[in-house]
């Protein structure tokens, strides 16, 4: 049955009108414009009233582990998927990017999902992440590969198992024990290898890389997106503009590992508080130099559960994006990284990706952490 939005305040993944309609059929956004504009076709659907709401695109989470489940161990927990479809689903995320796992199982979850034999929001599946031989990620979420010709062959296997995106670690970590955070791990020849090889499949790269060092290598080899990004400097803040690399800060995950050291193992303490003196910073001079950011939690690390995108969305605003930005984060732009046509925005023939806010995000942020409507694929959820 088809389904009316009426009289809501409408976020396209652009901008915003107000006294909107959206009528949603055959689980496609069939129709949007003024209210009173409304087609014949609205008055025989289920009426959504809209008053004093926000509707928006179904958020996306642009980095996610769906292995791991956000227990204080990282590196010691078991290999379930738990609750986490639910949960992104019922906070408003209709579109997740898993961005590595003890195996390539993520590819399968995808495939399920898409068939429709388990409920959840899409999968953008990216296989194993890719690392060094003793780098960060090693049996846990990666597979390890030296030399050009041993990172290319590493990106056919994942896209074997059915990844459509890629990650390579560009520098160490804070969740492997032995390995300093800011350590640069390949080198530019093998990242433009990885590169190179993914964009021949017409593949989004992810770089992993919280180091001044290994973040200007991954973006001069043209990855799509640099994941974490502590120590962006000017001068590549400036080069990511040019080259229209991403930035997705996953705040929340540091976050939850500096803020629980009582819990979490004393090496990831120790590299979060020292990531942390320069996240900040490396943020804002992104969002100064215009580099457009994109929505990402690391979902599944410490004290960081799936379903936190909207949590991110308000710690982007902390961090001085203004709101509208951070709802583009976490809708168009992230999309637009992903290269999902279908997902994003609120237009004709789009996917009837929604969420309906209870007040105005724009006014008051906090409002994105308890959707009062979230549709996936035209259907409505709870």
């Amino acid at each position: 049955m088809a389904t009316y939005f009426s009289n809501v305040t409408l976020f396209d993944g652009h901008s915003v009108e107000t006294k909107a309609g959206v009528l949603v059929s055959d689980a496609h956004v069939t129709w949007k414009g003024s209210h009173r504009s409304a087609p014949r076709e609205a008055h025989g659907a289920a009426e959504v009233d809209g008053a004093g709401k926000l509707l928006a695109p179904g958020l996306i989470d642009c980095h996610v582990h769906l292995c791991f489940d956000g227990s204080a161990d990282f590196a010691g927990e078991a290999s379930e998927l738990n609750e986490a479809l639910r949960r992104h689903l019922e906070h408003g995320v209709t579109t997740i990017r898993d961005l590595g796992g003890i195996t390539a199982f993520a590819c399968e979850v995808a495939k399920a999902v898409e068939d429709g034999i388990v409920e959840g929001p899409r999968v953008v599946a990216s296989g194993r992440a890719i690392t060094i031989t003793g780098g960060h990620g090693r049996d846990l979420f990666a597979q390890e590969a030296d030399g050009a010709d041993g990172v290319r062959a590493a990106v056919r296997e994942q896209f074997r198992a059915g990844a459509r995106s890629i990650k390579i670690i560009a520098t160490g970590g804070v969740l492997t024990p032995g390995i300093a955070v800011d350590f640069t791990a390949f080198t530019p020849e093998e990242l433009d290898a990885a590169v190179d090889e993914a964009h021949r499949w017409d593949r989004p790269v992810a770089a992993h890389a919280h180091g001044r060092t290994g973040i200007e290598n991954a973006v001069r080899a043209g990855v799509d997106s640099i994941e974490h990004g502590s120590q962006i400097e000017e001068r590549v803040a400036e080069l990511m503009k040019e080259k229209g690399t991403f930035h997705v800060p996953t705040i929340t995950a540091l976050r939850q590992i500096v803020e629980h050291p009582d819990e979490v193992p004393a090496y990831a303490v120790e590299k979060g508080r020292q990531m942390a003196e320069w996240a900040e910073e490396s943020f804002r001079r992104s969002a100064r130099a215009g580099v457009r950011i994109a929505c990402g939690t690391d979902a599944g690390t410490p004290f960081n559960p799936h379903g936190s995108a909207p949590q991110e969305i308000v710690r982007m605003v902390e961090w001085g994006l203004p709101p509208l930005s951070a709802l583009q984060a976490a809708t168009s732009n992230a999309a637009a990284l992903l290269r999902l046509s279908e997902v994003g925005t609120v237009d004709q023939g789009k996917a009837a990706d929604l969420v309906l806010f209870d007040g105005d995000p724009l006014d008051d942020i906090g409002v994105v952490l308890k959707p009062a409507l979230v549709m996936r694929a035209g259907r409505r959820l709870g």
